[in-house]
């Protein structure tokens, strides 16, 4: 059994795209849809086990993969890795800026040093790669940038840090795609809410019940969204279906944004399933309430 896919299997043969932050979560599951979908897939990360597997996993599939470590803040490393991946590949037509992370804080108990290194990973890491890509590929021969933002409409609380820098991600890409339209290159971002993924399983013990019990009960569609169909968003935002969208972000939330204090009580929800289209999901630790509870 392969990647469940909505798209044509052909959809992105030739081409090679770059993933960031490719070895867990929503950027494995990217890269296994996309290079079900022919595509040559480039993983960047810091942890080279976890790229390893996410290279077995795909080779087993029968998708083309390549692996390269590094940390996208530091900026001689990102130009390393671009000039590796055009030296292997000989070309590069997509991104999907997605490596990041947070930790849950009070914004008052935040330290200068903690906000710097959440802003330096969330946003100053992804505008390195880009740049580096659009002036060593991107300008001359075009491409499409997706950039990972998150839920931060009205903004998150105890998650100042990571709003912050989403944030700045979102306008410094609204900022790209007139920049760098006229080189034919497409910038746009994606926002995911609260998805069931490996990152849930980053945050620390304290953190367990709210996510567990209170997250999906605030959100209209009343449940986690999965890695499939966060990947399936921004496999169309790299594809020619959007080549009229730039600028622009896609919201994959299940409506939490709307969803006011005060002003509607949520109702069951009835006639949506989830999307698993990924072959190779596993639902993260932090929600099995059954493992749980028989410690």
């Amino acid at each position: 059994m392969g990647y469940n896919s909505i798209f044509k299997s052909d959809l992105f043969a030739g081409q090679t795209v770059v993933i960031t932050g490719g070895g867990s979560g929503i950027g494995r599951c990217t890269a296994h849809e996309l290079a079900a979908l022919g595509a040559d897939v480039a993983i960047v990360g810091r942890n080279p086990d976890k790229l390893e597997a996410v290279r077995a996993e795909i080779r087993a599939d029968g998708g083309r993969v390549s692996v390269h470590t590094a940390d996208i803040r530091d900026e001689a490393a990102v130009s390393d890795v671009v000039d590796a991946v055009l030296a292997e590949h000989g070309r590069i037509d997509g991104l999907f800026n997605n490596a990041g992370g947070q930790y849950r804080a009070a914004l008052e108990t935040i330290t200068t040093k903690g906000f710097e290194a959440v802003v330096r990973n969330n946003l100053t890491g992804g505008f390195i790669v880009m740049r580096e890509i659009y002036v060593k590929w991107f300008k001359q021969h075009g491409g499409a940038v997706v950039n990972m933002i998150a839920d931060i409409w009205h903004g998150w609380p105890h998650f100042a840090h990571s709003a912050a820098a989403r944030g700045g991600m979102l306008t410094l890409s609204e900022s790209a795609a007139t920049e760098w339209a006229a080189a034919g290159v497409r910038v746009n971002t994606i926002a995911p809410g609260s998805i069931a993924s490996s990152g849930l399983d980053t945050y620390d013990s304290k953190d367990t019940d709210f996510i567990r019990n209170q997250v999906a009960r605030e959100i209209p569609l009343q449940r986690f969204g999965t890695e499939a169909e966060v990947a399936a968003a921004v496999v169309f935002l790299l594809s020619p279906a959007a080549s009229f969208i730039a600028g622009t972000c896609v919201r994959v939330d299940g409506g939490a944004p709307n969803a006011k204090p005060g002003w509607w009580e949520l109702q069951p929800v009835h006639h949506n399933t989830p999307f698993d289209g990924f072959h190779r999901a596993a639902s993260p630790a932090i929600l099995d309430v059954t493992a749980s509870n028989q410690h």
